[in-house]
């Protein structure tokens, strides 16, 4: 993907309703957000603001009732399923409060997971799974499963698997909501590393302000709308 805008991600008007009147929810009534590559943005609210509906509509594993949504200068309403699917699967990579890694599988083999969608070989897969274990501080640790493994190490192995595949864009929902303080520290020194090396764009969901003060822009969401936007200088 190769289009010429300034921004990476671009939603205007975007509204998300579910079910309807008299039952109707509307979860987000008119987003309009801007994030540029390479950024680090924050985003906030109270339980039911529609942060979290508006990070899955950026990941696509959503869509909107109304407005439009531009990844890389393209329109993802004109896209059809399978596009979609591609587009997430080559462009964004997710990291979740609860790991959600395989149990029975080692670290290496988790961070090779999506790149056995991507039709890469065996050896390729491992040498990938491999740097990308090293880059987040796991290198000799790749044969232990997540149950051998500290909440903080697991966080890091699912912060390998998204790398592993060079995405633009990680989007983290609350990625220390399981952690205890140090290892809170520990994964947002690493996300903050990985934006400022690798120059790749992260969004996170956080109730937490002092995870949120990590990031170059911090945005408040309340009853689906963006109330605020703040500049940090961050940590």
């Amino acid at each position: 993907m190769n289009n010429f805008s300034e921004y990476l991600i671009e939603l205007t008007g975007i509204k998300k309703n579910y079910g309807k009147p008299p039952a109707l929810i509307q979860a987000l009534r008119g987003i309009d957000l801007k994030v540029r590559e390479g950024e680090f943005v924050a985003i906030m609210g109270p339980s039911g603001s529609g942060k979290t509906t508006c990070l899955s509509i950026i990941g696509l594993l959503d869509t909107p009732t109304e407005g439009k949504y531009f990844f890389n200068g393209v329109e993802i309403g004109e896209l059809n399923r399978l596009q979609r699917a591609l587009l997430r699967r080559y462009y964004i990579g997710f990291v979740f409060q609860s790991f959600n890694l395989l149990k029975r599988a080692t670290a290496l083999e988790n961070v090779e997971l999506p790149l056995i969608y991507h039709g890469i070989s065996t050896k390729e897969r491992k040498h990938r799974a491999l740097k990308a274990l090293e880059i987040v501080g796991l290198k000799g640790r790749e044969s232990h499963t997540p149950g051998e493994l500290s909440g903080g190490q697991q966080q890091r192995v699912a912060i390998a698997r998204a790398l592993v595949t060079n995405p633009s864009a990680i989007l983290a929902d609350e990625p220390t909501g399981n952690l205890d303080t140090a290892m809170s520290q520990e994964i947002m020194n690493l996300l903050t590393t990985l934006n400022q090396t690798q120059g790749i764009t992260i969004i996170m969901i956080t109730h937490e302000p002092d995870i949120a003060s990590y990031a170059e822009r911090i945005i408040n969401f309340r009853d689906g709308l963006i109330v605020s936007e703040t500049i940090n200088r961050r940590q």
